[in-house]
């Protein structure tokens, strides 16, 4: 596919097709209709979880009004940079997801949540926004309907925990990020007690060409199960990094060849990490599993939300897991033990091992 230039501009993106998905849905179809359609075509949430995203979207209690959408864009996980590449590059396709999304649920205000060194992304995406209200895509009465729709951006303050959506909804109310017992789940009881929907940027980045080409077409991008196409940041020993989209479905071993031309120096593969610091660590026997939700979840890893940090020969597992329990341990928001206590305990156990001072009641 050619990269469309200019496409962060609005007549740009209204050159193709840009808001046709939103005006039709508002102008002739049943917000339930706008909900089936993404659930044919098979949309799995991009945020790392991999749920049904129009199944998600079917969940929200519609005896309790106002209904919310927030948009996490909340995007702390080391090595994973994906949805900033999208707010920055393609923020009207984004956006027309959001607003296709809080129409297929009633909701009238939408919430994008943004990490706060994100601040730059914040102002764009006001500017677009603001850019939209005067072309008389967002606001009161859209399209000569009695449907009305503001959205509204959101900086947190830098905690990680907020990437996780009830922390999320706790840290626009004004109170500490810290997430909230479960159930009941958002889809009932989210921002301000009301039902509210969350998101990852991608996932709502999907919506528009959904609604747009169809749930067949987009049924022809990768596997059955996990159909669509995928971002990733691709990071680590390799020669080329950046962000690649691919069908899901591709092996580790095809995306390291195709997208990042080889490993740097002729080195030879030994694990990556999927996923940011969260993910799983993928052994060399895996690197021919495909990059999907199921195929996956089979082989005991997780896909997570889409850093591939690809390590070679030279890297030391003890080390990595070192680095990365040295964040959880920062990061906690202090709220249960096994996190607050058991990652600090976990990290003073490597540290033993990294200076040569481990025992083998270590590893149990």
């Amino acid at each position: 596919h050619r990269e469309i230039s200019d496409i962060d501009q609005l007549e740009v993106y209204r050159q193709h097709a840009g808001f046709e998905a939103f005006q039709k849905a508002v102008s002739s179809m049943q917000p339930q209709e706008v909900t089936e359609m993404v659930k044919a075509s098979g949309l799995r949430g991009r945020g790392g979880a991999g749920f049904p995203t129009g199944l998600k979207w079917s969940f929200i209690d519609a005896r309790n009004w106002p209904h919310y959408v927030v948009a996490n864009a909340d995007e702390s996980e080391p090595g994973t940079f994906k949805d900033r590449e999208i707010m920055e590059r393609n923020p009207f396709q984004f956006l027309e997801g959001v607003a296709l999304c809080a129409y297929a649920i009633g909701a009238q205000a939408a919430y994008i949540y943004l990490r706060g060194e994100f601040w730059q992304v914040a102002a764009s995406l006001d500017r677009k926004i603001a850019e939209l209200h005067s072309a008389g895509l967002l606001g009161d009465n859209l399209f000569g309907s009695n449907y009305s729709l503001r959205i509204y951006t959101h900086l947190g303050a830098g905690a990680y925990i907020c990437g996780e959506e009830t922390a999320l909804i706790e840290s626009i109310e004004g109170k500490r990020g810290e997430p909230r017992a479960r159930p009941p789940y958002p889809t009932t009881n989210g921002l301000w007690g009301k039902p509210t929907l969350v998101n990852n940027v991608e996932t709502l980045a999907n919506v528009a060409p959904i609604l747009r080409n169809g749930a067949d077409w987009y049924r022809g991008f990768g596997p059955a199960s996990s159909p669509g196409t995928k971002v990733y940041t691709i990071l680590g020993n390799i020669n080329v990094t950046g962000v690649i989209e691919v069908p899901m479905g591709i092996t580790l071993r095809e995306a390291i060849a195709i997208y990042a031309k080889g490993m740097k120096n002729g080195k030879s593969f030994k694990l990556a990490q999927t996923g940011g610091s969260s993910g799983s660590i993928i052994p060399s026997v895996l690197q021919d599993t495909p990059m999907d939700f199921d195929s996956f979840s089979k082989a005991g890893v997780a896909l997570g939300s889409g850093a591939l940090l690809i390590c070679d020969e030279d890297t030391c597992v003890v080390d990595l897991a070192r680095v990365l329990l040295n964040f959880f341990r920062k990061e906690s928001c202090g709220k249960c033990s096994p996190c607050r206590i058991g990652n600090q305990r976990a990290y003073e156990i490597l540290s033993r091992i990294a200076h040569g001072k481990g025992e083998m009641k270590d590893l149990d």
